[in-house]
């Protein structure tokens, strides 16, 4: 991110949690006799349901967070040798506009924690059931304060990459493999937090790129506070 200046947008059905932007989040099951129209309801079902598969499909999402401070996601994402990027969300959607792809949603949205699946039912319900699919996740994950920016079917011109490596090489990379990196401007990344176990010749590469890339951005080196279990910011 530092070094290119982007965001990373992932396939929303690559993700880790198997519950994550699942078209089962939705109940599609109780079809009103008067939608038939001479069809089966398991026929209208499975049409419903399936536009919102695709969206799975379709949907490529950065993931971000409201919290720098967090212990635990400093510890399974980093081992707190790591960094954390704190971005300017009123300057990001400058960047990220409709030129990338057929749907952009560059307001950040906030993911909802449920305890339970609370089904809403696709027919009766008033909801806004795209949002409802791609931003509901399970109580575990609430620690995460997420925050979630979306393209539907990004343009192929975007700059991207893969870490799939094909067993063959004459292999073609799955479309959902390839993530995909716009730029922002530079005045979007407005702080840095560094682990507390960073490496000291690290620490010095990432300061001179953050500082290449945002001369004002407030760098801030991440101690443990002595007097509670928690992270605590000294600004460098």
């Amino acid at each position: 991110m530092l070094e290119y200046s982007n965001l990373q947008y992932t396939n929303a059905a690559k993700f880790n949690d198997p519950f994550d932007c699942h078209p089962s989040l939705i109940d599609f099951s109780n079809v009103p006799p008067e939608l038939c129209g001479g069809w089966e309801p398991e026929d209208i079902q499975l049409v419903r349901s399936d536009s919102y598969r695709r969206l799975r499909e379709r949907a490529w999402v950065s993931c971000l967070s409201k919290k720098y401070d967090n212990l635990l996601m400093w510890s399974y994402y980093t081992n707190h040798t790591g960094i954390c990027i704190g971005l300017n969300m009123e300057k990001v959607p400058q960047y990220i506009d409709s030129r990338f792809g057929l749907m952009v949603i560059s307001e950040g949205m906030e993911v909802e924690y449920r305890e339970i699946i609370q089904k809403p039912d696709f027919y009766r319900d008033k909801k806004f059931f795209e949002f409802y699919q791609l931003c509901t996740k399970a109580e575990a994950w609430k620690h995460e304060e997420e925050v979630r920016l979306v393209i539907l079917d990004p343009f192929p011109g975007l700059p991207s990459y893969t870490p799939y490596q094909p067993k063959n090489k004459k292999d073609l990379i799955p479309w959902n493999e390839v993530r995909f990196c716009p730029r922002i401007g530079g005045d979007c990344f407005e702080t840095l937090y560094l682990g507390i176990k960073i490496d000291e010749d690290d620490k010095k590469a990432i300061i001179e790129l953050a500082r290449k890339l945002n001369p004002n951005i407030k760098i801030y080196q991440m101690q443990p506070d002595p007097g509670a279990f928690r992270l605590v910011p000294k600004e460098i």
